[in-house]
């Protein structure tokens, strides 16, 4: 069960404080100025935390099974980073932009399943997204 639930527990945590980190970017700061840094600071970490806990000892004996995910992840993730970045700059609060985004990236993973990897749809994963979607409402309504 642990092995189940811990990797949940660390995206929310991880999320969490990631929130909190892109909110405290000083505004004023170029958020991709703001990016090489973090991602100098997360390349060295994962070399670590390779080294660490990994159960191989070659960085390079890993490259070698490298595809096309990898780059094109790089590459997205600095979209992440820098919708966050201006999403906060713009003056999104934390307590909504997150559910906000969260809501519309759950109904579209749901076709994106569906269509990319043969997930089922049901009726009821259906129902969940328009109650998500009503449930933005309610969240926006000024």
């Amino acid at each position: 069960m642990i092995a189940y639930v811990w990797p949940i527990a660390l995206v929310v945590l991880s999320n969490v404080v990631y929130q909190i980190c892109a909110k405290s970017v000083p505004g004023e700061m170029n958020p991709f100025a703001s990016l090489t840094v973090t991602y100098l600071v997360a390349a060295a970490a994962s070399a670590v935390l390779f080294f660490l806990i990994g159960q191989n000892d070659s960085l390079i004996k890993e490259y070698a099974k490298l595809n096309w995910a990898p780059f094109v992840l790089g590459i997205v993730i600095i979209g992440l980073e820098a919708g966050w970045l201006y999403a906060y700059k713009a003056g999104w609060q934390v307590s909504t932009a997150f559910i906000v985004q969260s809501a519309f990236l759950a109904s579209v993973l749901l076709f994106v399943g569906f269509f990319l990897y043969h997930e089922s749809l049901t009726w009821n994963k259906l129902v969940g997204v328009v109650i998500c979607l009503i449930g933005l409402i309610f969240i926006n309504y000024r």
